[in-house]
């Protein structure tokens, strides 16, 4: 959907009289930035940019937009791997990358205030000076802002025991699309009423503009440890993950990698990783020194029971950092051996590990196109990438395919089509396939009492009728329109 000439001249003529000057893009080589986010296969130029630095801004923006009825999607750093960020044609992206202050740290009461543009690791070393850091750390921690991080409800190495974000955070702030600024949550342990702190997280920019936000803040742990198991098949490396889980042992991290990651993160940062073997799984244990001691020697037991050719011990900050270093890289060292790739976000129960990188297995020798299999194995968050090439003509569209099959793969075994991601413009159809009708009426009834119109990032994350044919959502259901009842908006 494109927008009027004389809406858009409105539209133009009204934020630049909110907006100090350059901070208002509206020139296609200016628009060029924000055509994507970190899924680069989907791209569309968006009418304006707007880059407020205050919230009476964003409150301004968004009561304009309301007005004229004009698609607001709000964009934090673009780093995503949904298309989350996607801009609508006949809309404008609110980019908050101005919002980049930490406003104040709590070292008694355990929290940070920072604005949504704060890039993640930023938390982290400011809180460090206090012994402090903020837990949830996914790969693009670098450069992610934490805005993005709560609507996406992002997760990272440390969720297994630590949690994802919705379990790191106490408050945030939004703007309504009527322009009303409120605060859900709050600085305490618990809020009396609903938890609409929850529901925010996670909710892709389609409920509200999130503008500051308060973060809990950890004790950094007493000591660590990291343990590099070797297997020669994967699916024992699967079996190690369940058995370690199983024995009671909830490590601070535990991730798995295939021999083509293995491969392209050595060549990419040298982490001294073994090339000979099939997987390897990045083991962190965390505690005080004599349970920490129990527990390496216990799960250095267990890798070695379940077929583990070899374990290596990182005992000093420099050997874990090395170690680390490479599964951080995954991605950015998959795009050193392809043309492209397309990163899935499924997730599974642990038991089904084994199965399902089996089938995936088969999945790509169907299709025709590599995989690389990076994942946060113990809370069984996949995160297989596809290489492909998009200058091949119709090679995009079966790597959708082949994605696709993953993610109805990962429901079939129980699981669910994103875990960290988002849902985003990338899966919708597999929403077709992850919920009944019942559950996706429920969901455009909370979506319309935060925003009637669908202004707020429309087209994202819940599929209607129309945007389910106009996607290709037949083709989950053999040809069949899903869901025909329920409404278009």
């Amino acid at each position: 959907m494109t927008i009027e000439a004389a809406t858009r001249n409105k539209l133009i003529f009204q934020l630049a009289e909110v907006l100090p000057e350059n901070f208002l893009l509206t020139t296609k080589e200016e628009l060029r930035p924000y055509e994507c986010d970190g899924l680069a296969a989907y791209k569309r130029l968006p009418v304006a940019v707007a880059l407020p630095d205050s919230i009476e801004q964003v409150q301004q923006i968004v009561k304009i937009c309301s007005q004229l009825q004009v698609p607001v999607v709000a964009r934090g750093a673009g780093t995503g791997l949904s298309a989350g960020a996607l801009p609508h044609e006949g809309g404008i992206v609110l980019g908050l990358s101005r919002f980049n202050k930490i406003v104040s740290i709590d070292s008694e009461n355990l929290t940070a205030v920072v604005q949504p543009g704060v890039r993640n690791l930023a938390i982290s070393e400011a809180a460090s000076p206090y012994g402090l850091y903020y837990a949830p750390d996914p790969s693009s921690q670098l450069a992610c802002s934490i805005g993005g991080n709560v609507a996406e409800n992002s997760g990272g190495v440390h969720s297994l025991k630590y949690g994802q974000t919705v379990h790191n955070v106490m408050q945030v702030k939004i703007v309504t699309i009527d322009g009303e600024l409120i605060t859900l949550g709050s600085e305490t342990l618990d809020t009396p009423g609903y938890d609409l702190l929850a529901l925010i997280t996670g909710s892709e920019g389609m409920l509200g503009i999130i503008v500051e936000i308060v973060v809990k803040l950890l004790p950094k742990a007493e000591s660590v440890k990291v343990l590099m198991a070797s297997f020669d098949s994967i699916e024992d490396a699967g079996h190690a993950v369940a058995a370690i889980i199983a024995d009671g042992i909830i490590p601070a991290g535990l991730e798995l990698m295939d021999k083509a990651a293995i491969h392209a993160a050595e060549d990419f940062v040298h982490a001294n990783y073994p090339l000979d073997v099939a997987a390897i799984l990045l083991c962190e244990l965390d505690g005080d020194d004599i349970q920490l001691a129990e527990q390496v020697e216990k799960v250095d037991t267990l890798l070695k029971e379940k077929k583990a050719v070899a374990v290596e011990i990182a005992d000093s900050p420099e050997e874990q950092a090395r170690l680390w270093a490479g599964r951080k890289a995954a991605f950015s060292a998959a795009g050193r051996i392809s043309a492209d790739y397309y990163c899935m976000d499924g997730t599974i129960p642990r038991k089904q590990i084994a199965y399902v990188l089996k089938r995936i297995t088969e999945l790509s020798e169907k299709y025709g196109l590599r995989v690389v299999n990076v994942f946060h194995a113990g809370d069984g968050n996949l995160h297989p990438l596809i290489l492909y090439d998009a200058g091949i003509e119709g090679e995009l569209e079966t790597t959708e395919k082949f994605g696709g099959d993953i993610l109805e793969l990962c429901v079939e075994v129980g699981g669910t089509i994103t875990g960290e991601h988002g849902v985003g413009y990338e899966k919708i159809d597999q929403m077709c396939v992850q919920f009944n009708d019942a559950e996706l009426t429920q969901f455009f009834a909370v979506k319309r009492a935060f925003d009637a119109d669908s202004l707020l990032n429309p087209g994202k994350a819940i599929p209607t009728l129309h945007r389910c044919a106009e996607l290709g959502g037949m083709h989950v259901h053999n040809g069949e329109l899903p869901h025909p009842e329920l409404p278009r908006f």
